[in-house]
């Protein structure tokens, strides 16, 4: 990539993280984010379709890497407390940029974003489950129960939490397998 591009996304990137500690999403105008940056607004616009679409850009990139410092994301079938731990311990090392990006309006497109970036690697492991109602249910619930749990109560104690966890995604899978083999033992007698 072009030395300057990249330098004028930096400063992009920047400047709106500076504006974006401070105020709402909706708050920010290109204007300001543009003298903040020190360039003009045309130069935003060739790089970005409006504000929205850089906050966009920037969960998406976010969300990737703490998705990237998962060993292997479809874990969460075969070792649930491992996979919850690993994606605590990445949702911390990016928590002053989360708490940044994903504040306000914006909080709830976090565990979105993990649950489809998640489910894409998972249903890359197990294609035949990508139609699974059971299986599809149970990711959601480890990914979103796992997370709001752990946003709640993780300043407490931090490995009894991660303990907790793991433990309930473990009750989960097992719970998850039972009805699974169960289901699959009334549609092969059909």
């Amino acid at each position: 990539m072009d030395l300057r591009i990249e330098k004028t996304r930096r400063g992009i990137l920047n400047a709106f993280l500076a504006l974006r500690s401070q105020k709402p999403l909706e708050k920010i105008t290109v204007r300001e984010l543009a003298a903040a940056a020190q360039i003009n607004k045309s130069t935003f616009y060739a790089h970005y379709q409006d504000i929205f679409a850089l906050s966009d850009s920037i969960e998406e990139e976010l969300v990737e890497s703490i998705i990237q410092n998962l060993s292997d994301p479809s874990s969460i079938l075969t070792h649930p407390a491992t996979f919850t731990r690993e994606l605590a311990l990445a949702c911390i090392a990016q928590e002053n940029l989360i708490r940044t990006i994903f504040s306000g309006n914006q909080a709830a497109h976090l565990p979105l974003r993990l649950e489809l970036g998640i489910k894409k690697l998972v249903f890359a492991a197990y294609p035949n489950h990508q139609e699974d109602t059971t299986f599809q249910t149970f990711l959601s619930f480890c990914i979103y129960g796992a997370y709001y749990a752990f946003r709640q109560n993780y300043s407490t104690d931090l490995e009894a939490v991660l303990h907790t966890l793991g433990l309930l995604s473990e009750g989960a899978k097992d719970t998850f397998l039972a009805s699974f083999a169960s289901s699959q033992l009334v549609k092969d007698s059909k």
